[in-house]
């Protein structure tokens, strides 16, 4: 039985935490060239999830915040002449505050930018002291109406629009992300209540509408875990559109 409260785990050493893996020159998680790092734990059970293997903590490896900055150190001059820099996923990063807080301290320590990619499913003052340190929030908001996104991630709604508040009451930019699952994601009152939510915010630079896709389907077989979209198509052209016209008519900008 999943909580109905977000969790964290916390840990007495925050410079030490579990990664899945790092990606050394990532272009679509944040301007320009970046060192993404995926790290183990979440809380949702996303049923489109692509990364199903960073669900658990256990499943990643425990590292340090010293060997992440030495490997992050060897690719600098790249993120700053591209306008790049660190982006730190999941899995949910917020699931590992401590570690993650320390983390990205240290690169804003060293002159780079931060970047996070988060559910949003955090209690908010856990979420506070992180948020210090990052530069850029990537928000998945993967539904408004609170049945469907329970139905999509098996977990509540409120900490995440919570989180999209405070940051706008902060003034932290982000990006809004949104998946479009056809006939499930993608109903016209569901894809309006995101958009009238996201144009109350003033710190949103622009939405990405993400097409639904199935390249994690693989990860989910090899984990023993049922895929429940195996019949779901990607969305058409026209279904994209639909959705991108939604978002531009509140005056929100789309990519």
């Amino acid at each position: 039985m999943l909580s109905q409260s977000p969790q964290t785990t916390t840990n007495s050493n925050s410079t030490l935490g579990y990664i899945h893996s790092v990606e050394t020159c990532g272009t679509v998680d944040g301007p320009g060239i970046r060192f993404v790092v995926f790290t183990t734990g979440c809380p949702l059970r996303c049923l489109y999830c692509a990364n199903p293997d960073c669900r658990h903590i256990e499943n990643g490896k425990q590292t340090s915040v010293d060997e992440l900055i030495a490997e992050i150190q060897k690719y600098t001059s790249y993120m700053k002449a591209s306008g790049g820099g660190v982006t730190i996923c999941g899995g949910e990063p917020l699931f590992q505050p401590d570690f993650v807080q320390e983390l990205l301290k240290r690169c804003k320590e060293l002159g780079i930018h931060t970047a996070l990619d988060t559910s949003g499913f955090c209690e908010l003052e856990i979420a506070k002291p992180v948020l210090e340190f990052v530069d850029l929030v990537l928000l998945d908001i993967k539904s408004f109406d609170k049945a469907t996104y329970r139905k999509v991630t098996s977990v509540p709604i409120e900490p995440t629009l919570a989180l999209a508040k405070y940051l706008s009451d902060i003034n932290k930019p982000a990006w809004i992300r949104y998946v479009l699952v056809p006939g499930l994601t993608d109903e016209t009152q569901n894809v309006e209540g995101v958009a009238d939510f996201v144009a109350t915010l003033k710190n949103v630079e622009k939405l990405e509408v993400l097409p639904f896709h199935k390249m994690g389907e693989y990860k989910w077989e090899q984990l023993g875990y049922e895929y429940k979209l195996k019949d779901k198509l990607p969305p058409t052209p026209e279904q994209l559109k639909k959705a991108v016209d939604i978002f531009k008519s509140r005056g929100i900008a789309v990519v």
